[in-house]
């Protein structure tokens, strides 16, 4: 077995390069040109949902492969992995005709399990999260002496990942920022490792989910003591400690680390799919969501790098995301109003509707439970809108029509 380098250097990342250079897509550097208009700096997106597993973690994963010996390659492989890691050794392993073994959380997002398991490996569930999951696969290393593959905190897995910055600095070398969504420090440490290598001005920036900043916090010296079970939709970049080798760069080379909340993350997936036409997770949607809600504020004219890492989200969680931040722009609306209890009455309700362009999602009626008058049945209409001013002509043309009309606050759910 090659043995592993006490420092990652540049040369290393070049080298995972010339190992990775016949296995990956050239992912797309984008130019984001709605959130170049809002913020004034140049926006690019680095697409790295588009990569082979969906993901970036086949770089790091196939580099740490590659070094195994043939006795080692025998023994096979196991790691532990939120998802995303997990089909990236996958991939890695059936490529090298490896076998793997695959911990995950139990609940681990279904698309990132099934995918897994297609690319051949095999999937234990255990735990409610990444850390239950790695202890879990150490335990089972030390019975079966399969090598461990580190999500994060191993030099080959880090400069596979780096590749990613060298990537960045060819097509866009005139990028002042870049922002790198963080768990447990494998991608930006990587990439700080390159870029800052072959162009010290770039400041590297992390974004972290705020149900899980434990980077931040430690490089803030404060103490994070994570929840039993972390609720997120970035499950990608839910790890509750970080690598000691990855704090190591990141402390070293990382110029800030800043965090974004679950409803930020929301919108800047749905983002990504109006805007961008780019399916893209929680995690990888960190970086977008870190521009969009302010939490990083480039100045004029900067040239911005966010690397959307992945992209492997589950259907029914993007409806969910879409819809959710469609109410929270105005663009889903929910009308209460009580009719007469006869015929014809809701199809003049809807025909002023139409006349205002508005799209009727659902209509539900309402009699005992709203206790309206005998003679008369409440109606909830769900409707979708342009905008809020759209929805707030919708309003109106009803009330001179003569409906008493009350508008659903679609608020938060209690925690």
């Amino acid at each position: 077995m090659v043995a592993q380098p006490v420092e990652v250097t540049l040369a290393d990342v070049y080298a995972a390069q010339q190992v990775l250079r016949d296995q990956l897509i050239a992912t797309p550097m984008l130019p984001e040109l709605r959130l170049t208009r809002l913020l004034g700096a140049r926006v690019f997106l680095k697409a790295e949902s588009l990569q082979r597993s969906g993901s970036f973690k086949i770089r790091g994963a196939y580099n740490r492969i590659s070094r195994l010996s043939e006795e080692e390659r025998r023994r096979g492989v196991i790691t532990a992995s939120a998802g995303n890691h997990a089909q990236g050794v996958a991939l890695a392993a059936r490529l090298f005709q490896v076998p793997a073994t695959i911990v995950m959380p139990e609940f681990a997002p279904l698309t990132k399990v099934v995918n897994t398991r297609n690319f051949g490996a095999e999937v234990i569930l255990h735990g409610s999260s990444f850390d239950d999951a790695v202890a879990h696969a150490r335990a089972l290393q030390a019975e079966t002496g399969a090598t461990f593959v580190h999500a994060f905190d191993d030099p080959f897995v880090i400069a596979g990942q780096g590749t990613i910055g060298l990537e960045i600095l060819s097509a866009l070398p005139e990028v002042d920022m870049i922002l790198v969504p963080v768990g447990g420090g494998g991608l930006i440490s990587g990439i700080a490792i390159a870029v800052k290598a072959l162009k010290p001005s770039v400041r590297v920036i992390g974004i972290q989910s705020d149900v899980c900043p434990s980077v931040m916090a430690s490089l803030r010296g404060q103490a994070f003591t994570p929840p039993a079970m972390v609720a997120t939709i970035a499950d990608g970049i839910a790890v509750k400690h970080p690598g000691e080798l990855t704090m190591h760069y990141i402390r070293r080379l990382v110029d800030d680390v800043v965090t974004v909340s679950d409803d930020d993350i929301a919108c800047a997936i749905a983002h990504c799919a109006q805007y961008a036409r780019l399916v893209v997770e929680g995690a990888g949607a960190a970086g977008a969501a870190a521009l969009l809600s302010g939490a990083v504020r480039p100045e004029a004219d900067e040239v911005v790098c966010a690397v959307l890492c992945g992209g492997n989200i589950d259907g029914n969680l993007l409806a969910r995301v879409i819809e959710q931040v469609m109410v929270q722009q105005g663009r889903i609306i929910v009308l209460r109003l009580t009719l007469l209890d006869r015929p014809g009455q809701l199809a003049a309700v809807i025909n002023h509707v139409a006349d205002c362009g508005a799209n009727i999602l659902d209509v539900i009626h309402r009699r005992a439970v709203w206790l309206a008058p005998l003679t008369r049945t409440g109606v909830e209409l769900v409707l979708e809108v342009r905008d809020e001013s759209h929805g707030q002509s919708v309003m109106r043309r009803l009330q001179e029509a003569g409906y008493g009309v009350e508008r659903v606050q679609l608020g938060h759910w209690p925690s």
